[in-house]
């Protein structure tokens, strides 16, 4: 096995990537790919020397949609058993959602799953090939996708709590891997599903590619060159747009805002990718191209004092005095009264955490400490402020947009508000000695 091809392939697209992470886990589903990558990593550790010796694992994602699973989750099992790879699997819960594919779901879902059980720091090898690319290429074509779209999969993906993942048989069709698995009697299984033509990815599969492979020799390989090539471009634009993306962005602004004015020194193309650069950054779903154009024709066109919202599928993007945020909307969070602990998570999932060192004195043994939100009408006298006014004026005062105004948490003492987390402390509740102060983290 060592002295294939296939496997010096394999080789050559692995050991670049050994430095992500500490260990190999393979996403293993029974299927011939996944197989066929197991044997491969098990190969490569065994010719590794013994002052090298890496750890290799493998993990089965039940995913419940098909009768078989459990079958399948069985067959995984007793290879890792009689490869002496350490194995585990997981449950999903996989549920329909509107506008989503039941494909985009589950593997969302999948890729949650083997982050949690992968060991830490181990890198997640994925087991997409040649013709999968191939797939993804003309759906993404037939769903008119930009340069991003059809730049199609990569070789290395993070994930969003860092971990990485790779594909290290992208550029090795389907037809070898199968090959390979019948010249070593790698026993694999066959989802039935992949001859359901009601899924786009298999109509494609089993009517299209074929006679298209047929007729234009070398389609696939032909086509591998052009995704590289489209990659290629995408990471230029993407690194001008980072360059963009720099001189308009206000770091100091949490999460990060578009200055405007800086915005509008670009050409349109520009604008839209840099709109793009920040949204990514954020982690929000990309806008449509309509929605793109309402963003900039509402943002850089209207009244300076004009309404903006251009709502997205997740959040919407808002104007406010010359900047663009994005607004999560994820409802204002639920008050807590009566607080003893000095870390509290709030139902919105941030964090909120008692710090020394602060302006606000201690609270007396008798002061209730809770944290309210959207009391706007509630009177305070900032430190170093000469008179008391609503939170609303100083908030205002202060250039916070209003949809933020609600989500600010509220420190109060009994009834008094004694801090405006993020921004002011009352003048009547400083610290003579060791103060402390309320912080998101």
């Amino acid at each position: 096995m060592i002295q294939t091809t296939l496997f010096k392939q394999f080789k050559t697209a692995l050991e670049p990537k050994l430095h992500l992470g500490s260990g190999l886990t393979v996403a293993l589903s029974g299927g011939a790919d996944s197989v066929v990558l197991l044997h491969l990593c098990k190969t490569y550790l065994e010719s590794l020397d013994a002052n090298q010796s890496i750890l290799v694992e493998a993990i089965y994602v039940n995913h419940g949609l098909s009768e078989n699973a459990q079958d399948w989750q069985k067959f995984c099992e007793q290879l890792c058993l009689s490869l002496n790879i350490p194995f585990k699997t997981k449950r999903v819960n996989v549920q329909p959602k509107a506008r989503q594919s039941l494909e985009a779901i589950a593997r969302d879902a999948r890729y949650q799953a083997l982050d949690e059980l992968a060991e830490q720091g181990s890198l997640i090898l994925l087991g997409q090939h040649a013709d999968d690319q191939l797939e993804t290429f003309l759906l993404r074509l037939k769903r008119g996708s930009g340069l991003t779209g059809l730049s199609a999969m990569h070789d290395e993906v993070r994930l969003s709590s860092g971990r990485q993942c790779i594909r290290p048989l992208l550029n090795i069709s389907r037809e070898d891997i199968e090959a390979f698995a019948r010249t070593f009697s790698l026993a694999h299984i066959e989802d039935e599903s992949n001859q359901d033509d009601k899924f786009d990815r298999n109509f494609l599969r089993n009517q299209i590619i074929p006679p298209l492979k047929k007729r234009f020799n070398g389609f696939l390989k032909s086509t591998l060159r052009s995704i590289e090539l489209l990659q290629q471009q995408q990471a230029l634009i993407d690194e001008i747009s980072q360059a963009d993306l720099l001189l308009c962005a206000d770091k100091n602004d949490v999460p990060a805002t578009l200055k405007l004015n800086e915005l509008k020194q670009f050409s349109a193309l520009r604008q839209s990718n840099v709109v793009r650069a920040w949204l990514s950054d954020l982690g929000v779903v990309m806008p449509s191209k309509a929605q793109m154009s309402q963003i900039l024709t509402q943002s850089l066109e209207s009244r300076e004092d004009a309404q903006m919202q251009v709502q997205l599928s997740k959040g919407a993007i808002r104007r406010y005095r010359e900047k663009l945020y994005f607004d999560a909307q994820d409802g204002t969070p639920n008050n807590v009264e009566n607080i003893e602990s000095t870390i509290l998570v709030l139902n919105d999932k941030t964090t909120l955490k008692r710090e020394s060192g602060g302006l606000l004195r201690q609270p007396f043994e008798n002061e209730r400490v809770s944290i309210r939100f959207g009391l706007l009408k509630s009177q305070i006298k900032p430190y170093k402020k000469v008179r008391s006014n609503t939170l609303k004026y100083w908030l205002k005062e202060l250039k916070v947009p209003t949809w933020q105004r609600d989500n600010i948490p509220l420190v109060f003492y009994d009834d008094n508000l004694v801090q405006v987390v993020g921004h002011f402390v009352s003048a009547d509740y400083i610290s003579e000695g060791s103060g402390i102060s309320w912080e998101l983290t």
